[in-house]
């Protein structure tokens, strides 16, 4: 093969069909015995390159021409070249944004199949600048590394529906822990340090839910106001891992997956599938625009269609962006190993032109791919774009976030009316969102907070948002997070104010424990984390968001630990079978029983009682005995009693480390969760 002068022919080739088919249709930089075997598709462009960097990505040494197959395939083997080969694609055809077309051979562009980067991605004006506009834009642009990466023996995943997640963010989780060596904080690394682990296996987490780890850009609005994005959902590679926090690539978040899971913790990565960093019409162009926009993203009357709120939205329904996202999921199972998947506004995974579509190509293909059927999938189930709330909508094995369940949790908490009956609705399981089509378990993930919205903590000590950081004027972030002050906005030194608010927290984290269902916490929540009443800290990458290790609240962090034990051990809490209520034979053997404070039923006429704000919750028929779940989320304590059996007990369970003895009733304290166990009489 002839290395290629820098300079471009722009004379046009036919237009060829859009079927993804080649006699070789793997992608990307396949390492051969001979050299490098470099393959990328696009149906629209006239002429491709494939640009080679010296070592340290710092200049271009050779430039090879692509040859276009059948199906839109373009390929080139260049002799001689090793892993470890630094390059990107350039490509040529028509500049016509208004039509999705921006060919613009000066435009260096990240192999869409890159599994490894050089660097970060760094928002610059260049990127974004017309054809001829700005100049090559190699210099600014991240080198893509060749690389061959090992199979990983496929292995059942840890995680099981019923367990616990723990959502986190690698850099905020890690950043402020003494224990980690500094150079391994704010990495993947850091994850399998023995004191994270410790701590994670005292909350008994089923699996680590890790906020996005592949790279993103910054949004290009936060460098004028000094800020950079902390969270990563702005991707502008599907499979390179951001060096930022996985400086050690596929390998680093490979080992760190096995270390987790010989601790019995599975490794979920948070994906987002729905946009990329390239945005709206005025945004960079970095990869899939240049080759194929109009293959990859949903389109208009030739504008980008944004059903994300970030300027563009990924043509799922199209064979080029389907196949893509396919194949970046095979690539983190195959070669890291991790259990499963969150998607970010996972109902775009199954948009056409008509809409949402549950049973959409894509979405049946995640599910039944002979990599990826086991796996773990948990879907957002919500986007901004028209009919994009789609809860409960899913098919399984998808699990969902419920946000039903977070909103009534809140309301009752906070002392809404009327609100006993969605209590019970929302800690049997939603039935009422998922129980449909003769489905038998719930596909709910319970969640009280998560990373999009107030922490825990901050739910109980702000009523309003407050994201002036932001640099916004306070006017981004949802407006409404049904939560509560105790009587001061924010940081107080009231010592009755301080323990309403952590009792309030001690009982919605009790409460997250007692659901039926997977349930979800974010990291740092089981030691009060606050972020000073941001609900919008996408972009505090500073210790707004870095969890305070030194400052946690330990006392609530044991409260935590014996709930997490609590739960563990019963097999009753973490059963995902939907409630069926009172058996005729004998009430005592129900799966649930509903009661009053007294220990009697509820009826119609304490059900639609706008003023109740006591339940109890009686789980049994599993043989482990039963398990009563007493809420009181008024402000006075109150006398709670229980239906005897003859032969039989209740025992109060110490999960705040203080035991009670047996009896037939119990004071419940004002806004507190107890639990007890029904036990022999010996």
């Amino acid at each position: 093969m002839q290395s290629e002068r820098v300079g471009f022919d722009t004379r046009p080739l036919p237009r060829q069909t859009s079927a993804m088919t080649s006699a070789d249709s793997s992608l990307g930089a396949t390492i051969t015995d001979s050299g490098i075997r470099f393959a990328v598709w696009s149906n629209a462009a006239k002429k491709l390159w494939v640009s080679i960097f010296s070592a340290n990505g710092d200049r271009e040494t050779a430039r090879h021409e692509l040859k276009r197959s059948l199906g839109g395939f373009w390929e080139v083997h260049v002799p001689a070249l090793k892993e470890g080969t630094r390059y990107g694609f350039r490509a040529d055809g028509e500049y016509a944004p208004t039509r999705g077309l921006w060919f613009d051979p000066y435009k260096l562009l990240t192999d869409p199949y890159a599994v490894e980067i050089d660097r970060p991605y760094q928002y610059d004006a260049r990127l974004a600048t017309p054809r001829n506009g700005g100049g090559d834009t190699a210099p600014l642009m991240p080198k893509t590394i060749a690389k061959s990466l090992p199979q990983v023996a496929p292995m059942a995943p840890v995680f099981q529906p019923g367990g616990l997640i723990y959502e986190l963010q690698v850099r905020a989780f890690t950043m402020r822990h003494a224990d980690i060596p500094p150079a391994e904080r704010g990495t993947v690394k850091a994850l399998r340090h023995p004191a994270i682990i410790a701590h994670l296996k005292k909350l008994h987490v089923s699996a680590v839910e890790l906020m996005p780890v592949t790279a993103w850009m910054d949004e290009r609005h936060l460098q004028p106001l000094g800020l950079t994005n902390a969270w990563g959902y702005n991707p502008a590679s599907f499979m390179a891992l951001d060096p930022r926090l996985c400086p050690g690539g596929v390998e680093e978040l490979r080992e760190t997956v096995a270390a987790l899971r010989a601790a019995g913790i599975g490794v979920l990565l948070d994906l987002v599938f729905n946009h990329t960093a390239e945005s709206d019409g005025q945004g960079p162009t970095l990869s899939l625009r240049g080759l194929d926009a109009n293959a990859y993203y949903r389109t208009r009357r030739g504008k980008l269609v944004n059903d994300t709120g970030t300027g563009n939205t990924i043509a799922c329904d199209q064979p080029a962006a389907k196949r893509l996202i396919l194949d970046s999921l095979r690539h983190f199972v195959s070669h890291a190993g991790v259990d499963g998947f969150r998607f970010d506004l996972a109902p775009i995974l199954g948009r056409n032109a008509a809409g949402f579509d549950a049973d959409a190509p894509l979405l049946r293909e995640i599910a039944t791919d002979p990599v990826l059927y086991d796996r773990v999938l948990i879907a957002e189930p919500w986007d901004i774009g028209m009919g994009g709330y789609r809860l409960g909508e899913f098919q399984p094995p998808f699990l969902e976030w419920n946000d039903k369940y977070r909103d009534d949790l809140r309301r009752f908490w906070r002392g809404d009316r009327a609100m006993v009956g969605a209590l019970a609705t929302r800690l049997a399981g939603s039935s009422d969102v998922f129980r449909h089509n003769g489905q038998a378990s719930t596909r709910t993930v319970n969640f009280i907070a998560a990373h999009d919205g107030v922490t825990l903590g901050d739910l109980t000590a702000y009523e309003r948002k407050h994201n002036e950081a932001n640099g916004e004027k306070n006017r981004d972030g949802h407006n409404e997070n049904l939560s509560w002050n105790n009587g001061v906005e924010g940081k107080s030194r009231k010592a009755d104010v301080i323990a309403a608010r952590r009792r309030d927290v001690r009982a919605l984290l009790a409460t997250l424990f007692a659901s039926r269902g997977t349930i979800m916490l974010t990291a740092g929540d089981e030691f009060g984390r606050t972020q000073r009443g941001n609900n919008n800290a996408y972009c505090q990458d500073n210790d707004i968001t870095w969890l305070d290790w030194d400052g946690r609240d330990q006392e609530l962090e044991a409260f935590a630990f014996h709930l997490a034990g609590l739960r563990a051990a019963s097999s009753t809490l973490r059963e995902t079978r939907f409630l069926n209520g009172a058996t005729p034979q004998d009430p005592s053997l129900a799966d649930v029983s509903w009661l009053t404070e007294k220990g009697v039923p509820m009826d119609e006429s304490a059900w639609p009682d706008q003023d109740r704000h006591r339940l109890t919750m009686v789980l049994g028929g599993t043989g482990e005995g039963r398990l009563a779940v007493m809420i009181n989320g008024d402000r006075s304590a109150a006398e709670f009693a229980l239906p005897i059996r003859p032969g039989f007990t209740w025992q109060a369970i110490a999960v705040d480390g203080v035991a009670r003895l047996p009896g037939e009733s119990l004071v419940v304290e004002a806004r507190c969760v107890e639990f007890l166990r029904e036990v022999a009489i010996r």
